[in-house]
């Protein structure tokens, strides 16, 4: 079992009132609440996460606060609500960034570097509202960052 440091840099943001929505923020989801949120007028957003990954029969197995899913079928989640004038969040879509598509690769490299895990993620969708669903390539890359 290894720790490995995760950065997702957002992109390419909706804007802070879509469709139905609006006071529109994300945030990375750790258990069940949202963390460091931003608005969805930002320009770009850094989330810093540590996960653990495990060695399996094929491949990895990935751990921690914000990692979600059974086994080979883990992600984090990027999630997507309304803030009112409370400062109360209310959830309404979250973006799945699949941690088992990585290349193995990156991640054997991670662990036995110390580099960090990058995601670089395009936050709006073909129909200019907040990315949901399974994040796949092109709106996600997967890099490594040289360990500092």
């Amino acid at each position: 079992m290894t720790d490995v440091k995760v950065i997702v840099d957002g992109h390419n943001f909706p804007g802070a009132s879509c469709g139905p929505h609006h006071n529109i923020y994300v945030g990375l989801q750790v258990g069940s609440e949202p963390h460091e949120i931003v608005s969805g007028s930002s320009h770009e957003a850094r989330w810093t996460t540590d996960i653990r990954v495990v060695d399996i029969e094929h491949g990895h197995d990935f751990r921690g606060k914000a990692v979600h899913g059974k086994r080979a079928e883990r992600f984090l989640y990027l999630t997507w609500g309304e803030v009112d004038g409370e400062r109360h969040f209310v959830m309404f879509r979250r973006a799945k960034l699949m941690l088992d598509r990585i290349d193995p690769r990156l991640v054997t490299q991670a662990i036995e570097t110390g580099a960090t895990l990058h995601a670089k993620v395009d936050m709006t969708d073909a129909q200019g509202m907040p990315r949901c669903a399974r994040v796949d390539p092109p709106a996600i890359e997967w890099s490594l960052l040289d360990a500092a």
